[in-house]
């Protein structure tokens, strides 16, 4: 009998539809078998899928859905197809604790706005955020967040952003005390705006929490390790997490020219093939893909659109360990032990 977590996935999003999604599946249902799942979208090209790959069945219970969100639906018009979408069925499957969290491939705004609306924020949250994983040259990779659900915060709305990044990183890379750093233009106490001084300030007198605040991180900074949490506002963090993924992409294109010069370089190309498949897989958005709105009272994570069944498998992967974590829970408690301190 199965006991792992279950997980509602939108087997319609994304660039690759079901054929991804459910290759997806199956990939993370090998690697760790006590997974179960539920499968919202058009049933008969879901079985169609279910059955090209050995054992799958076993695992998995479709569920039909009449409607699918488009990547050009506004959140509006998302939200007025909730009860019949396979993305709105797979939150309301959370919502109903019948799945331990959501996963969708599908509109990140349609995905925002229906989680919000059908789970609501963790009690003591103001907003929910967007938190993804960056490679870093430390040990683990880097939280971060937010990456575009809140273009405007105050310094309350950053204080929160670190709890929640915290706990995830508690979580998922198992510390005690996750490092934490606010992203500014400069790392000297002084520098930045005041709502940055003022969540510097907050956090800092947050001694009590299971994280260890150290000031503040320019976007150079990103990659070398030096946290495990980077916290801004969803503008700044957005145009952060572009400007990285431009960045690698720049890298890559760089180095396959490099290569493809000349006779000679194609031969380097040969000799270098080990470490450029390394380079590559560090600098591939799959093998860290999965974002999740961290803050409301279930679990929802978001995948590329354009992922692959591999980059899928570890949005699923990701989402497990947030279950299994009970990520709503831990920020929950350290939410009453701020309170519990403020009342001191």
């Amino acid at each position: 009998m199965r006991g792992g977590p279950c997980l509602a996935i939108d087997a319609m999003g994304g660039d690759g539809g079901p054929a991804i999604v459910i290759a997806g599946v199956a990939r993370a249902l090998s690697r760790n078998p006590a997974l179960r799942f539920i499968l919202f979208g058009d049933e008969a090209q879901l079985r169609a899928e279910v059955a090209r790959h050995r054992g799958l069945g076993d695992g998995v219970t479709i569920v039909h859905a009449a409607d699918v969100i488009s990547g050009e639906d506004k959140p509006t018009q998302a939200l007025r197809r909730a009860k019949t979408s396979s993305m709105g069925m797979a939150i309301a499957a959370v919502k109903a604790e019948e799945a331990d969290a959501a996963i969708s491939a599908g509109n990140t705004g349609a995905l925002m706005a229906m989680a919000k609306v059908s789970l609501r924020t963790i009690p003591g949250i103001d907003r929910p955020a967007l938190a993804a994983l960056l490679p870093t040259l430390g040990t683990h990779d880097l939280v971060m967040l937010d990456l575009g659900a809140n273009t405007e915060c105050d310094a309350r709305n950053l204080f929160e952003f670190a709890v929640m990044g915290a706990a995830y990183s508690r979580i998922l890379h198992e510390l005690d005390e996750p490092r934490v750093r606010l992203l500014n233009i400069g790392t000297e106490e002084m520098k930045g705006t005041e709502t940055l001084r003022d969540a510097a300030a907050m956090l800092r007198a947050a001694d009590h929490l299971p994280l260890r605040f150290d000031g503040f991180i320019e976007a150079n900074g990103l990659g070398t390790g030096e946290a495990d949490v980077i916290v801004s506002d969803g503008f700044t963090g957005n145009i952060a997490l572009k400007t990285a993924e431009g960045t690698a992409r720049f890298i890559g294109d760089l180095i396959r020219r490099a290569f493809t010069s000349s006779l000679r370089s194609k031969f380097g190309f040969l000799l270098s093939r080990p470490a450029i498949a390394l380079l590559r897989s560090g600098l591939d958005p799959n093998t860290r893909n999965g974002a999740v709105f961290l803050g409301l009272t279930g679990t929802v994570v978001k995948s590329h659109g354009g992922t692959s069944a591999a980059g899928f498998a570890n949005a699923i992967e990701v989402a497990a360990k947030l279950a299994r974590g009970r990520i709503t829970h831990r920020i929950a408690d350290d939410l009453a032990r701020i309170r519990e301190s403020v009342a001191a």
